[in-house]
């Protein structure tokens, strides 16, 4: 059993039944280098190549560009064991590689459809350096048809270059959980994988040999079913946030409680209890961007997507509702000139430092429109914060922890459910503060809870 050098040659390591492969992974966000340093975790050896070479660079001193619990241990060890690489040269990266992972970005167009310049641009580059069989996998998520069109283009440049080179396109959505992304990809539900291809499929039961072994469920079936797959659902998900969101605020109107809606909902098998927690809306790199796309797709295919478009709509009109909601109980006239509003969390969620599409951006602008001042505060949030919010200027200040952000402030509100402030110091917290409002927009207190009695406690849908 050969050892050389981990790039040296082809499917050359045989070990527990199964081949070593060589891994190239196009793109180190927050898909690409998850999925690089599991596959690395995996056995395989894995090289990850980047454009940003500064980010590549970091990479190779052992920082991480994104904050992902478990996963900077997962990349060191790796890392330090040769099997994970890092490098801004895509030339090597196809030429070493049997399988070519594609997770580079796909962000919303002005029209809410996926921007495909990257996908196809990572294709040209693998086309014009393919140089021995391959196997092209999409796992950036991408519209139906994208496998197709990955396909098209690499036929079309390899008869430019006159290379007769065989190779094959699969698509294989990831299904991460920001925050919860390494459990997600050492654990996941099921692994989707799209080809029509006997050899492709073999190739791709390689990769996941450590989840075959497992039992993990596998779905085989063809590219634009598994396209569609990862769209519908992170839909599915998004209406039922939406769904809830908007029974919160009905149970407001009638004076009912939602959590314990949500809670005997939950009970029947048909619903499940997750994703039933009402809040301030969804965010993230992931349900905004996934639900506009398949709109997108429905309208260029003759077929409106009614429950989806209203879940968007939904969604929109949850963030202006909380707006109302701190205004209309801290104010008669619809101002909150020079009151300071106290803000505990900025990331879209916990264990996350990613702020695309967070309510909180929405809500504070909202906020500082109605003449407020923020002091904010979150755990991992407040870098990305800082240049997404730098339009407010002075209107925002970032605090140290959650009583700094109390000190002198009219109003506490929690926007993101960190477990860090669920224990907070609340007579700490009231000291601190001018006023006595406290508005909890993911519910983790209850009205009912003595050490709120010093607070007006609003919460949502309660």
């Amino acid at each position: 059993m050969e050892d050389q050098n981990p790039f040296g040659t082809k499917l050359k390591l045989q070990d527990k039944g199964g081949f070593k492969m060589n891994i190239g992974v196009i793109g180190t966000g927050y898909v690409g280098l998850v999925q690089g340093v599991i596959l690395a975790e995996f056995g395989m050896n894995v090289i990850c190549m980047d454009v940003a070479e500064e980010k590549i660079i970091q990479l190779k001193r052992g920082e991480l560009p994104i904050y992902e619990p478990g996963l900077k241990e997962l990349m060191d060890k790796n890392f330090k064991e040769k099997r994970l690489h890092f490098t801004t040269d895509i030339q090597e990266t196809v030429s070493k590689s049997d399988v070519i992972f594609i997770a580079v970005g796909t962000p919303p167009k002005d029209d809410g459809s996926a921007d495909l310049k990257y996908v196809l641009q990572a294709a040209t580059d693998i086309a014009i350096h393919m140089n021995d069989y391959k196997v092209i996998v999409n796992k950036s998520t991408v519209p139906v048809g994208t496998g197709e069109m990955v396909n098209n283009t690499i036929s079309r440049i390899l008869s430019e270059r006159e290379k007769d080179i065989p190779y094959e396109v699969v698509s294989n959505p990831e299904f991460l959980r920001e925050g919860k992304a390494v459990q997600d990809c050492l654990k996941p539900d099921r692994v989707v994988i799209g080809t029509d291809s006997d050899k492709a499929r073999a190739t791709m039961k390689s990769v996941y040999d450590v989840l075959y072994i497992n039992q993990t469920p596998f779905v085989f079936t063809n590219i634009e079913t598994a396209e569609l797959i990862k769209y519908a659902s992170n839909a599915f998900l998004a209406v039922k946030i939406s769904f809830i969101n908007e029974m919160a605020l009905l149970a407001e109107k009638v004076g009912a409680n939602v959590q314990e809606v949500a809670r005997a909902m939950g009970m029947d098998g048909r619903i499940s209890p997750k994703f039933l927690h009402a809040g301030p809306g969804y965010g993230g790199s992931c349900f905004p961007k996934d639900t506009k796309a398949i709109a997108d797709i429905g309208r260029k295919n003759d077929e409106e997507m009614l429950v989806i478009e209203a879940a968007i709509k939904a969604n929109e009109k949850q963030k202006i509702k909380m707006v109302h909601k701190i205004v209309n109980n801290m104010s008669i006239d619809g101002r909150l000139d020079g009151k300071i509003i106290g803000v505990l969390g900025l990331s879209f969620k916990p264990e996350t430092d990613d702020m695309r599409d967070a309510p909180s951006i929405d809500i504070i602008e909202g906020l500082i429109k109605a003449g407020a001042k923020i002091q904010a505060y979150c755990p991992q949030g407040m870098k990305e914060a800082k240049w997404r919010l730098e339009h407010l200027g002075n209107n925002i200040k970032y605090m140290n922890d959650e009583y700094e952000v109390s000190k002198d402030a009219e109003a506490i509100v929690i926007m993101t459910e960190w477990h860090q402030f669920r224990g907070m110091n609340l007579s700490k917290i009231r000291e601190n503060m001018n006023g006595n409002y406290f508005f909890d927009l993911r519910n983790i207190y209850s009205k009912r809870e003595r050490k709120l009695d010093d607070f007006i406690y609003i919460g949502v849908g309660n």
